[in-house]
């Protein structure tokens, strides 16, 4: 099976988010994608199988779960297919039958994603001991993503976060994972963020483009703005644009090929 290495939201090697993504001839069945999955150890690999044309089927995998979205995985699948191929657009179809579309845009790939909505939530002590936060801005909870978000008031006190992650996945239960964020400091972004989803087999995610389907929207509104410019701030660093239109969210990014090869099944 085809299988691709490849650092999203960076245009260097070694920085940015890596996916695996993996091109079975033959459709594989949910056990021996998620053991494939567990096997090569990132964060999220996406399977990816040719429907028609422009058409592909994309599903997720965590070490231990699969999942809806992800948005890394998306770029990272797209960058193999535009380079492989003459498509100049992609339609993914997910396993919860959203379509995700895809462009090339000069020299970035742009990824349209749906928009979701959060609501206001109470967050436990306990986990805020665990993610080392005594002050906090806003809170709110993404029921889609299933993903907790923590507004905190600077970028520095969001860079040396060092989370008991034992604590933490025991501080709650039944969510994917939980979002910190704070204003940027630095002209040149809007925001930062972190995402640690322990709960998914995955301490922190190095950069996360899923949860822009919520956390674009929640900037946009909090700084009166459609585009935006985000940092993530984990240890090998991302970078990605973002725009809101009506129910959609724009993502731009880069990606870089490490890896080709074959995984023997």
């Amino acid at each position: 099976m085809k299988t691709y290495f490849v650092d999203s939201f960076t245009n260097q090697k070694f920085k940015g988010n890596p996916a695996a993504v993996c091109f079975p001839i033959e459709n594989l069945n949910t056990e021996t994608m998620q053991k494939i999955a567990m096997e090569i150890g990132f964060s999220e690999t996406a399977f990816v199988q040719q429907i028609k044309d422009n058409n592909y089927s994309i599903r997720f995998f965590t070490p231990k779960i699969e999942i809806p979205l992800c948005g890394h995985a998306t770029l990272a699948s797209s960058k193999i297919i535009f380079d492989t191929t003459i498509l100049e657009n992609i339609k993914f179809i997910n396993c919860e039958n959203v379509e995700l579309l895809i462009e090339k845009v000069n020299n970035k790939i742009q990824m349209q994603f749906p928009v979701y909505d959060t609501e206001e939530t109470e967050v436990p002590k306990k986990m805020l001991d665990a993610l080392g936060i005594s002050e906090i801005v806003d809170k709110r909870y993404s029921p889609k993503n299933k993903i907790i978000l923590i507004e905190i008031k600077n970028s520095s006190k969001l860079a040396n976060l060092k989370p008991d992650f034992s604590a933490l996945i025991n501080s709650y239960t039944g969510i994917n994972g939980v979002l910190i964020t704070c204003p940027s400091e630095d002209e040149n972004f809007d925001f930062h963020y972190r995402y640690f989803w322990p709960w998914a087999g995955t301490n922190e995610d190095p950069v996360t483009g899923g949860v822009q389907t919520f956390l674009t929207k929640y900037w946009a509104e909090k700084l009166d703005k459609t585009k935006l410019n985000a940092f993530q701030s984990s240890a090998r660093t991302g970078i990605m644009s973002t725009e809101i239109i009506e129910d959609k969210v724009y993502i731009y990014g880069e990606a870089v090929t490490v890896l080709e090869g074959e995984f023997i099944l």
